[in-house]
């Protein structure tokens, strides 16, 4: 990739942060998720959706029913650009409507999971229903 086609924002706290909607762990803590998810009895699981990684494990859902892990973080949709989900307690430094606009000209899958640490989009268009196949199925790649 050029130089002129990388896009560079920073970041700053989120002052109202809204309800999650993903639970995202990074590399030890996804592992740890992903046990708590394989704990968890098939009527706990309903409604959760989830999508994975080499590094990460996102899994959405109501918020009521998102799982916890020490080290998770959360995800909220953003109000000014759906289709983007950011971490609940920072948001991009630049105008939204202007950084979706950008990430969709780059990204042809949509949603997509924006994160600040690691700085990274992680395509969101292939979460699936959580079931016990899934967790095997994740469990395998990782391997």
């Amino acid at each position: 990739m050029s130089p002129s086609n990388r896009l560079s924002w920073g970041w700053k706290a989120q002052p109202e942060p809204t309800a999650p909607v993903a639970a995202v762990a990074w590399g030890a803590v996804a592992r740890d998720l992903h046990a708590r998810l394989a704990s968890m009895g098939a009527e706990r699981l309903r409604g959760l959706q989830a999508t994975a990684n080499r590094d990460v494990l996102i899994v959405s859902g109501e918020s009521s029913r998102l799982p916890w892990v020490a080290g998770v973080e959360y995800a909220c949709a953003c109000e000014q650009a759906p289709q983007l989900w950011l971490p609940s307690l920072w948001q991009p430094d630049v105008a939204m409507d202007l950084l979706a606009q950008a990430l969709q000209a780059k990204f042809a899958r949509q949603p997509l999971l924006v994160w600040h640490q690691p700085t990274t989009c992680v395509p969101l268009d292939r979460l699936l229903p959580v079931t016990a196949e899934l967790l095997a199925r994740i469990a395998a790649f990782w391997r």
